[in-house]
């Protein structure tokens, strides 16, 4: 077996991936925008299935509709995983997930050029619809593949009134294809995605490498305000019904709230709708959308009671009625002890710093975890940047966590099984 040493990445040829990837994006928005189901979307997941053919790789679009490429091992077995998600958010950047994508193509390249062979199967995943989208939150293809999918969230429409199972038929993904059974619903020797971390903590710290410990619990609230319309001239203040003033009180609670929690705790309004919507009425009704986010699971079910209780009472102190309905993207994820170690000794053995620390943002991996050992790996973003177009890493650090990648994939293969958690 060659030693770690030799699977450091050609950082050249990976930054020029990273930058013609970023080509094929929607022409009319801002950043560099591949939204799920869009037309540069599809060009580039025909891209990334050429990539990985060039890199040596069996490659098949799975029933979920997810990229797989796959390098045979010596003796197969339960496969070995990685990879993370080609889509963007509108106006996003270049690195996001598809650092994770293109740094684990990289890993297979230089499997196959330094002759190393693995015992299991590795399999480098492009997954579909990692980002939110306006039909059924985050993450379509992981949870596709994880068994997590169902009959009833092919049914949700988005704004348009399109169902996601049409939506995804006209993408060229089967729906019924999608609630089958798949290969993340068999036994995994174990998962880790490389990823960006999307926050300012590496590069506060000076650090090279995050070793990631958890993924935050998201819990997502939408309350509606409803109060009277009326003539913003004639009517008395004492009497007015203001849904938009309790949905103001109610925003500075909620950054209060976010403001009292854990270090990883993070409270946001990220919409606020109004009817009707003119300067001359008093708002009649307002729909406001909030997100709680934290690694810690009790500290978001006390957010979710403190936060009831103080929309109740603003409800009441301004006359108007609020009813509140709550979604949770997911739970707190622990990311796999066992993965952790063995990501933090191997960078030990490469030499490289790294500080361990939660994920602030949603992953693949959070649905991987639940189907065998997974854990990630953070590489710096410039200003803690991130989900806009100045959203930047640089190139020697990509590459400094492709070779980490490689490294733990290496160490992880060689053992007979990665101890599963309790």
């Amino acid at each position: 077996m060659r030693g770690i040493e030799l699977l450091e990445p050609h950082q050249e040829r990976l930054w020029s991936d990273v930058h013609e990837l970023a080509e094929l994006s929607e022409p009319d928005s801002a950043g560099w925008t591949r939204r799920l189901f869009s037309e540069p979307y599809r060009a580039s997941r025909a891209w990334v299935r050429a990539r990985m053919r060039d890199a040596g790789l069996e490659v098949v679009t799975d029933p979920a509709g997810n990229i797989v490429g796959r390098l045979a091992g010596r003796r197969g077995g339960p496969p070995l995983v990685t990879g993370s998600h080609t889509d963007t958010v509108e106006g996003g950047g270049r690195f996001d997930g598809v650092v994770g994508v293109l740094g684990a193509i990289e890993v297979a390249r230089r499997l196959r050029e330094t002759g190393t062979r693995l015992d299991h199967d590795l399999l480098v995943v492009d997954f579909l619809g990692e980002e939110a989208n306006p039909h059924s939150g985050t993450c379509l293809g992981s949870q596709a593949a994880t068994g997590v999918l169902t009959a009833a969230d092919l049914d949700l429409r988005d704004g348009k009134g399109t169902r996601l199972g049409d939506a995804l038929r006209g993408f060229g993904v089967d729906p019924e294809g999608v609630l089958r059974p798949g290969w993340a619903t068999g036994p995994l020797h174990g998962y880790v995605e490389l990823h960006i971390e999307q926050g300012p903590t590496l590069r506060r710290r000076g650090v090279e490498i995050g070793v990631v410990t958890a993924i935050v619990g998201i819990d997502r609230l939408l309350a509606t305000f409803i109060g009277r319309a009326d003539h913003a001239g004639t009517c008395r203040m004492d009497e007015r019904k203001d849904a938009l003033v309790a949905a103001a009180k109610t925003v500075l609670a909620v950054e209060r709230i976010g403001c009292t929690g854990p270090e990883s705790a993070v409270a946001t309004c990220g919409t606020l709708g109004l009817e009707p919507a003119a300067e001359n009425v008093v708002p009649g009704r307002a729909v406001l959308a909030a997100e709680f986010r934290s690694d810690d699971q009790a500290w978001l079910s006390r957010a979710q009671r403190r936060i009831a209780e103080e929309i109740g009472s603003l409800a009441a102190e301004n006359g108007v009625e609020a009813l509140l309905e709550w979604s949770s993207d997911n739970d707190v994820v622990p990311t796999a002890t066992s993965v952790q170690d063995l990501t933090a000794a191997t960078a030990d053995e490469l030499g490289l710093p790294w500080v361990a620390m939660p994920s602030a943002a949603g992953h693949d991996a959070a649905h991987l975890a639940a189907r065998c050992p997974a854990g990630m790996i953070f590489v710096p973003s410039h200003d803690g940047r991130s989900h806009c177009p100045e959203e930047w890493t640089e190139p020697d650090e990509i590459a400094t966590g492709v070779h980490l990648l490689a490294a733990t994939l290496l160490r992880m293969d060689q053992r007979t099984s990665v101890r599963p958690e309790p």
